[in-house]
């Protein structure tokens, strides 16, 4: 009997595929560009939500993964739990210890995703981009600690070569791009064929320059409204977790370094409403 291997998803943007929507704006992603190149028959269900936090997967995803029985499933969140105000890395690494281990009960092989660092592409204060850099090394740590209790890979995004080149990156500057996801799936690939999955090779494309006109008519068009309506939410955080970074050194010494001080939460925008470039980087 011929074998059907299954494979799900479960995260964030990051696993659900933003920055690489095709011409109809139907979303695909690293998942989507891996998934087709088994060589076996196989079923894909990703359960991934933009915006996702890890008490999203445990509670709402993994229930509809496990139902698939998986052989693979990735496992790609933290980023927005890093955002929030009150981020603790003991939270994320609890909730990502009982979606992880309930996965691997069945047998099935967990793949994770370091994050890379967003300061090395994104202009941010200096305060800020320390802030941040020290959350998404945070949440990285939790997911090297649970490799190793689990026996998960983890893809080392800051191994890769050339990962900040702008071409990896959408416009936005938070997500892969086309030619970043299909990145990804070349080199989640190349992790599973340790491991004697059948996968044939990833094809990358090319990446298709635009002129600065055009860039700049993109920005105007798309961009610069998204960014006006994020800013809403965004700047007040950003002002809350320099604040919380100023306040760091008044905690207690004793104060374990997996929790953070807490504020008043908010709720970002979609990303949703933001239109995708399709086969383009702008410049």
């Amino acid at each position: 009997m011929e074998r059907v291997i299954t494979f799900a998803v479960l995260g964030d943007s990051a696993a659900s595929g933003v920055g690489d929507a095709d011409s109809n704006g139907v979303t695909r992603g690293w998942a989507y560009y891996l998934t087709q190149s088994f060589q076996d028959p196989i079923v894909y269900a990703n359960l991934s939500r933009p915006g996702a936090k890890s008490l999203e997967v445990l509670e709402v995803q993994l229930p509809s993964a496990l139902l698939y029985k998986p052989d693979i499933a990735a496992v790609i969140v933290g980023g927005n739990d890093a955002l929030r105000n009150g981020f603790s890395p003991s939270k994320l690494h609890q909730n990502l210890q009982l979606t992880i281990s309930k996965l691997r009960s069945l047998g099935t092989h967990v793949i994770l995703l370091q994050l890379h660092d967003p300061t090395k592409i994104v202009p941010l204060p200096g305060l800020l981009a320390r802030v941040l850099r020290r959350r998404i090394n945070a949440v990285n740590r939790v997911t090297q600690s649970l490799a190793r209790e689990f026996g998960a890979d983890v893809l080392q995004t800051r191994r890769i070569n050339n990962i900040y080149d702008r071409k990896v990156w959408h416009v936005d500057r938070m997500h892969p791009s086309k030619f970043g996801h299909q990145l990804l799936a070349k080199h989640f690939r190349d992790i599973l064929l340790l491991k004697d999955w059948n996968i044939a090779p990833i094809q990358v494309e090319p990446v298709k320059e635009i002129s600065k006109v055009q860039s700049v008519k993109w920005m105007l068009r798309n961009g610069t409204p998204w960014f006006l309506k994020r800013s809403v939410d965004l700047f007040p955080a950003a002002i809350l977790l320099m604040l919380a970074e100023l306040l760091r050194p008044l905690v207690k010494r004793g104060e374990s370094d997996l929790t953070n001080l807490y504020f008043a939460d908010f709720q970002p925008q979609s990303t949703s409403d933001l239109q995708e470039v399709y086969e383009e980087r702008v410049s």
